[in-house]
């Protein structure tokens, strides 16, 4: 199976106080931003400078987790909510080359597939440590198939 490290998700409680201690302070550059009026959400993907030079740039309307460099997802969610135990902490995130191959594979070792591929493009499981990992498909997401399709979620992600 082939993978790829694609970002790190962190949620944030002030997107303003984060956004100056990781650009500011921390120097990295803001790849895409995010605000989704229905989800009431902002997503903000950041990089280091010397990876965004390494693709010579990336364009503002971009897919970040198709622009292959490695970055930090900020989650700041529009209602308030304390989070306790780590929540600030979202997952890591992978692309595979097929989300089937990978899920299958994981649920025959007897990780709990939390969130199945669904869609044909994204799933949710957890590491032994209670970790959240998501696995993207790479490219063109694949057409829903059985027994994913229709497979419920279990616990959280």
């Amino acid at each position: 199976m082939s993978i790829e490290y694609l970002h790190t998700m962190v949620r944030v409680a002030d997107i303003d106080a984060a956004l100056k201690f990781y650009c500011d302070g921390l120097g990295l550059e803001q790849v895409r931003r995010v605000d989704s009026e229905q989800g009431r959400f902002t997503l903000v993907f950041l990089a280091s400078p010397a990876d965004v030079k390494r693709l010579g740039g990336i364009a503002p309307d971009a897919n970040p987790t198709q622009v292959n460099i490695p970055m930090v997802e900020l989650t700041y969610n529009w209602d308030p909510e304390a989070y306790q135990g780590g929540r600030n902490f979202g997952h890591l995130a992978y692309m595979v080359d097929d989300i089937y191959e990978a899920v299958e594979r994981l649920a025959a070792q007897g990780v709990t597939i939390n969130r199945p591929p669904r869609d044909g493009h994204m799933a949710f499981i957890r590491s032994p440590d209670g970790i959240s990992v998501e696995l993207l498909q790479k490219g063109e997401r694949k057409a829903p198939r059985e027994p994913w399709a229709s497979a419920e979620n279990i616990g959280v992600w």
